[in-house]
């Protein structure tokens, strides 16, 4: 018998019951009531000694007082070890104050999680400027683990035209394209992108005739509003790929946005599961059973059955 439990937001049960039953450990998921002037009344399952609470923190703000909420009832109800399981980790692009008065989200963020819980397990944080997810996190223990393998194992599995040309859209995506790339044994390439807005941005590849005749496989870490993803496609049709697939680690972007980026050119898009989205395809299971196997402690056994 094993004294770690998983418990999970709502949002992220479905992918938490996985886990758990891979793990060997007992699952319950967190009930969050919302009151008609919207509070939220929340309420966990009993704590084990170790808890893994498993959130996601796609659209975030009322994830995170829910978590407040959960980690004062698990401490409370005998938990001595908090671990977050966060596959996608919010407010982490606003890593300094670009203009006088704007608040810096990371800091703010990390400062409160970091009081909640002793270790946070992430996958590929939207860092910038920040060289290590610890800096996020002061006091205690934090991974951030990289998706690309599990994308990679899913890639071959499926299958993949050996004349690919992997490609991130823009500067920022350089090491996971590359890792990823180097994983498979293909070529990859980096577009220049010029941002004119939230939703508007241009790209362009200074080697465009290297993907010509070429399958293109698009790489990003996240995909929100889509304008990014469009263009990379639209540039790449330009230069002569012969089909495009786009994977994405954080699918963020609303689900009518599929039939903008099919239009756009993309034959098919592909998340993992860090967030529940349409498109989900490739299962981090493994990345995280592997970063939690320390937490897993076995039940104390009672005296009297010794």
């Amino acid at each position: 018998m094993n004294a770690t439990i998983v418990q999970s937001l709502p949002s992220s049960s479905h992918d938490a019951v996985r886990l758990a039953s891979r793990l060997g450990v007992a699952f319950h998921e967190i009930a969050v009531h919302r009151f008609p002037d919207g509070e939220v009344r929340v309420t966990t399952g009993a704590a084990g000694p170790t808890t893994i609470i498993y959130a996601s923190l796609d659209r975030p703000n009322e994830k995170l007082i829910a978590l407040t909420f959960a980690a004062e009832a698990l401490r409370r109800g005998g938990a001595k070890r908090l671990v977050l399981l966060a596959p996608y980790l919010c407010y982490m692009r606003q890593d300094t104050a670009f203009h006088e008065g704007e608040a810096i989200s990371q800091k703010v963020i990390g400062a409160l999680i970091a009081g909640c819980v002793d270790r946070v397990v992430t996958v590929d944080a939207h860092l910038h400027r920040t060289p290590e997810i610890g800096t996020v996190f002061p006091g205690i223990a934090s991974d951030n683990l990289s998706a690309m393998p599990a994308i990679a194992v899913a890639l071959r599995k499926a299958g993949l035209d050996p004349a690919t040309v992997v490609v991130g859209p823009d500067a920022e995506s350089q090491p996971w394209v590359s890792d990823l790339a180097g994983r498979l044994g293909l070529p990859h390439t980096v577009a220049l992108k010029t941002r004119r807005g939230d939703r508007s941005v241009e790209v362009e590849f200074k080697d465009a005739a290297r993907l010509a005749g070429h399958p293109a496989l698009i790489v990003d870490d996240i995909v929100s509003s889509g304008g990014t993803m469009t263009a990379c496609a639209k540039a790449l049709a330009s230069a002569g790929a012969t089909t495009i697939d786009a994977i994405v680690t954080h699918a963020l972007f609303p689900e009518e946005l599929c039939r903008e980026m099919a239009l756009s050119g993309i034959r098919s898009i592909r998340s993992t599961h860090s967030v529940p989205h349409s498109t989900n395809a490739i299962l981090l299971d493994d990345l995280f059973v592997s970063a939690l196997q320390g937490e897993l402690k076995p039940a104390a056994i009672p005296e009297a059955s010794r």
